[in-house]
């Protein structure tokens, strides 16, 4: 099972540099070894207040037990809270041997809600998810779709979210409105920058947080 994890740090007023440093240093070492066993396969930060760390982390596990017991042997879960959103596979998912094909750019995450009007034909509707999957695939093969979920908190398939690459802003907004169930669909988008942490990052890292 893959879960995203917010990953939300405090670290008590008049804790030691030294001490933090050394939790941070020990988080990343950590970090490495999950990610070689398979259970970290993404990090990001997302938008963040001055001040503020928060890691969003892609894990895979078998069940939310496992996860937790990974969660809870990271050095940093001493100052840090999780907030768990289970992952489900979406029939439109990208296969991952596409990533190799992803073009420079930024990644984003996309949390969609899908409306469809009432009295909409179901010719109508079939339609648009069948062009709804074309497109996706198409989007995959030039690396800007790089994967995609079902939320399954919501059991009738209404929300999904998203992992992108575009250029800017403006390069997604066009991708997601080339959707052919774009008119029934709201999304909140969150742009990503890199964590020094991420398995898919190359290169010297420096302590992760």
């Amino acid at each position: 099972m893959e879960f995203l994890v917010t990953m939300t740090t405090h670290v008590p007023d008049g804790t030691a540099e030294r001490a933090v440093a050394d939790v941070r240093a020990r988080e990343a070492a950590h970090t490495a070894e999950l990610a070689r066993d398979g259970h970290v396969l993404r990090l990001w930060r997302p938008p963040l207040a001055p001040g503020e760390w928060r890691t969003l982390g892609l894990f895979s596990a078998v069940d939310g037990r496992e996860l937790e017991r990974i969660l809870a042997s990271m050095p940093l879960r001493v100052w840090r809270t999780d907030e768990v959103t289970e992952l489900a596979p979406h029939p439109n998912d990208p296969a991952p041997s596409r990533a190799a094909a992803e073009p420079n750019g930024s990644e984003y995450f996309t949390t969609f809600v899908v409306a469809i009007p009432d009295g909409t034909p179901a010719e109508v509707v079939e339609d648009a998810r069948h062009g709804e999957a074309t497109r996706t695939h198409q989007l995959a093969e030039h690396g800007h779709l790089i994967r995609l979920w079902l939320l399954p908190a919501w059991p009738d398939g209404s929300h999904a979210l998203g992992l992108w690459r575009a250029r800017n802003p403006e390069h997604l907004r066009t991708m997601l409105d080339s959707l052919p169930m774009a008119p029934w669909l709201t999304e909140q988008i969150t742009p990503l920058t890199p964590h020094p942490s991420d398995p898919a990052s190359s290169g010297p890292r420096p302590p992760a947080g």
